[in-house]
């Protein structure tokens, strides 16, 4: 809308800039004489609005910018091809007024956040204590969590005060209601015996799966937050981004209020790390991102405030993510390691197999349990208890694998408990026609403190 005295002006940018227009005359009687229409490419937004702020548009009129589906016309093709290759263009990425729109569309009104994070943390919640991924994924699709973290990244490099304090705000609000939603549900459940009585959460994969973060979670969070950054600055579909920045956030969320609900200070602490580290990494990514695609704020006397202040806010979220890298190096050297470990096991509990005396029988499956020493000496993770399935001939009796194990795989200072399970099998008929009954099997520990043998009979049916 062009106010009295600007026509000229307005009509002079888009001549200069070699744009079509069409011109309506204004007869409402207010204050605007015109209104201008001009199709323009992507690119050309942003230079185009602040050679019209430049001329007086900003504080006088109103601008908007409204998406268009298809521009049939030859000379909009040459207008879009001289601004794809201006090297003073900004390439794919939309204008800063549509960046700070779609921020503010992001994130929603607080009431609305609030109830879409305690459904979706509560329904994370309930997959979690089923076991099941395909719910834990549901939860993650309505979980609105991508909002408030590219608000805040918005806000902090173009200088929109307001619009950073909001996305602060609904994010620190917005885990500390998770949280306790999350906890009040899982105790809930617990109370009226939804779950098996005297159920131990870590035994559940998703719980236990996310309490020993490492450096993969740390290169998960800051891709979910340079993906949101990308999406919201090249205007596309930020929907199945969302769900990646819920992949980081919603499960853990969930598992931090199981482990209140249960008094699990270490599910609490190591789920908490995964959390801490997750949100500091998106933000990192999407304040970096945008910053580096060249947003600033409109007004160039702002320029260096909003420099500063994002630049400060980049360096205390890198020395908070490096701090928390300490644990997480830890736990990456401890994976490794136990990793490290179980190969040089099941090497030697196959040598040990190998030996004539056990011709006929074959490692079915190993686990491997680690102690707590495991934090104190990290470089030697020595098993604590080792599980093995073997399978063996009915007709055939091994009473001292068990001992033969522990001495392969123990040294002298570790204390080891070594378990063995027989599976029986019967085979009939060649090699394309066999199958294996499975009657009985005898376990058989082998103890580090007593070096004892107990016996015990187990009753199976394996196809």
């Amino acid at each position: 809308m062009v106010p009295a005295g600007k026509r000229q002006t307005v009509l002079g940018v888009l001549d200069d800039e070699g744009i079509d227009y069409a011109v309506s005359d204004e007869t409402s009687g207010r204050e605007y004489t015109a209104v201008v229409s001009f199709p323009l490419p992507a690119a050309a937004v942003e230079p185009v609005l602040q050679q019209l702020r430049e001329a007086g548009m900003e504080r006088e009129s109103y601008t908007v910018v409204v998406d268009a589906e298809t521009v049939v016309s030859k000379k909009f093709e040459q207008l879009q091809e001289r601004y794809e290759n201006d090297e003073d263009t900004t390439g794919d990425r939309i204008a800063r007024e549509e960046l700070a729109a779609r921020a503010q569309d992001l994130a929603p009104k607080f009431p609305t956040y609030v109830v879409m994070t305690i459904i979706s943390v509560v329904i994370a919640t309930a997959g979690i204590l089923l076991d099941s991924p395909a719910v834990v994924v549901g939860s993650m699709v309505i979980a609105p969590l991508i909002g408030p973290a590219m608000a805040t990244a918005v806000g902090s490099v173009i200088d929109d005060q307001g619009l950073f304090r909001r996305g602060l705000k609904l994010q620190a609000l917005g885990f500390a209601i998770a949280i306790a939603a999350a906890a009040a549900f899982a105790w809930l459940v617990k109370t009226i015996h939804l779950v098996p009585p005297g159920l131990d959460p870590t035994t559940i994969v998703q719980v236990s799966s996310r309490l020993t973060p490492d450096f993969l979670s740390l290169a998960v969070a800051l891709g979910a937050g340079l993906a949101g950054a990308i999406s919201l600055r090249s205007g596309v579909s930020a929907s199945l981004v969302g769900v990646m920045i819920a992949v980081a956030l919603v499960p853990p969320t969930a598992v931090i209020g199981i482990g209140l609900a249960w008094g699990r200070p270490v599910v609490v602490l190591g789920a908490g790390l995964l959390v801490a580290v997750n949100v500091l990494s998106i933000n990192l990514a999407a304040m970096s991102t945008l910053w580096y695609s060249g947003y600033r704020p409109d007004n160039w006397l702002r320029a260096d405030d909003a420099r500063t202040a994002t630049l400060s806010r980049i360096a205390v979220l890198v020395v908070a993510i490096v701090v928390l890298s300490v644990f997480l190096g830890g736990t990456t050297f401890v994976s490794y390691s136990t990793a490290i470990t179980d190969d040089e096991v099941r090497g030697n509990v196959e040598d040990v197999l190998a030996n004539d005396t056990y011709e006929n029988a074959e490692l079915v499956e190993m686990q491997t349990t680690q102690d707590e020493r495991i934090w104190e000496v990290p470089w030697d993770p020595a098993p604590e208890h080792v599980v093995l399935t073997v399978s063996r001939p009915s007709n055939a009796s091994y009473p001292d694998l068990a001992r033969d194990v522990r001495a392969a795989v123990a040294t002298d200072s570790d204390d080891v408990t070594v378990e063995v399970r027989f599976v029986e099998t019967q085979r009939a008929g060649g090699a394309t026609e066999s199958h294996a009954v499975v009657r009985e099997a005898t376990a058989i520990t082998a103890s580090a403190d007593r070096g004892q043998r107990s016996l015990a009979r187990l009753t199976t049916v394996v196809p």
